[in-house]
């Protein structure tokens, strides 16, 4: 990854051998949750709401705690990433300082039928906010910038996403197209596979899904990572079927699911945020291109945004 990548996404690569920062913590709890155990997410549901008093138990103590053993306590630690159960407990005392030196969210309850539209709004604003940050904190840098090094160099580009997903990937191929790249995206799983089984070694594929297991995603991400295209998944499940065939994975994040808020909603807000993190990524690398392509485009459209003569005051 180039410098400049780097700087604009402001923190170091998490890689192999590297464990997540202190604020990545809670959201790789959430994001892994669907596929731990029980008596490990017993653990992980442990360390994530309660940092500072789990920082201050052994490992033994902390499988008193939730009930398990020590040898669960240790796999947990490394299924959120961390060697062993003293780097964790290292990550739970900075997230435990993180959240005494900042104010504690106003607002954390579920959205309800008899709330007024101003607790919704408050409600909606703090989750997108929790989302976002819970994104970027997660979001490997490493991953994040082979996936903008083969998309810059991409002879063509597919975008595959179905629903909620659909839309993301309808704004990620616009983007693309308007700074001059080969850009389309694919709700339709027929046209989809069509596609990808066009596809070759110097072209990008990427599957957007929440669950990682949509059918219709997977179908095509397959047909173009086995004809040779560099495939990409943008996921909420960082283990889910699709990570099969894909050569870069981007982990997204989500907010607590109800009953009138689904996955779609805030599932959407993060998958946009990695999605605006690979067209700058992209812009940055092709700048000397991208800014004619994107200048000119701005011009083809400007008529449409200005009626002729000027608006009347």
């Amino acid at each position: 990854m180039t410098q400049d990548v780097k700087e604009i996404f402001g923190q170091a690569p998490v890689g192999p051998g590297m464990p997540p920062a202190p604020a990545a913590l809670a959201a790789k709890v959430r994001t892994l949750a669907p596929s731990m155990t029980r008596s490990m997410h017993r653990v992980a549901e442990a360390v994530a709401g309660d940092p500072a008093g789990c920082a201050a138990l052994t490992v033994t103590g902390l499988a008193e705690l939730t009930g398990t053993s020590e040898a669960t306590v240790v796999r947990t630690a490394r299924l959120l990433g961390y060697p062993g159960y003293r780097d964790l407990r290292l990550a739970l005392a900075g997230l435990a300082a993180q959240q005494q030196s900042g104010s504690a969210p106003a607002v954390t309850a579920d959205i309800a039928v008899d709330d007024s539209l101003a607790d919704v709004v408050a409600k909606l604003a703090h989750d997108e906010q929790q989302t976002l940050a819970d994104t970027a904190a997660g979001l490997d840098t490493v991953q994040l910038g082979a996936a903008v090094a083969a998309l810059a160099a991409a002879r063509r580009i597919d975008v595959y996403g179905v629903g909620a997903s659909g839309l993301v990937a309808q704004d990620l191929a616009q983007k693309l197209l308007r700074i001059g790249l080969i850009a389309h995206a694919h709700s339709d799983p027929h046209l989809a596979v069509t596609n990808a089984v066009q596809l070759r070694a110097k072209d990008v594929a990427i599957a957007i899904t929440h669950s990682g297991s949509t059918g219709d995603v997977i179908e095509p991400l397959r047909a173009a990572f086995e004809h040779g295209a560099t495939t990409v998944a943008v996921t909420g499940r960082p283990d889910g079927p699709v990570t099969q065939y894909a050569d870069h994975v981007l982990t997204t994040s989500t907010a607590r699911e109800s009953e009138l808020r689904p996955a779609a909603m805030s599932s959407r807000t993060s998958q946009l945020l990695v999605v605006d993190c690979l067209f700058i990524g992209v812009a940055q690398r092709t700048y000397e291109t991208a800014a004619p392509a994107l200048s000119a485009s701005y011009e083809a459209l400007a008529h449409r945004h200005h009626p002729r003569g000027g608006a009347k005051r």
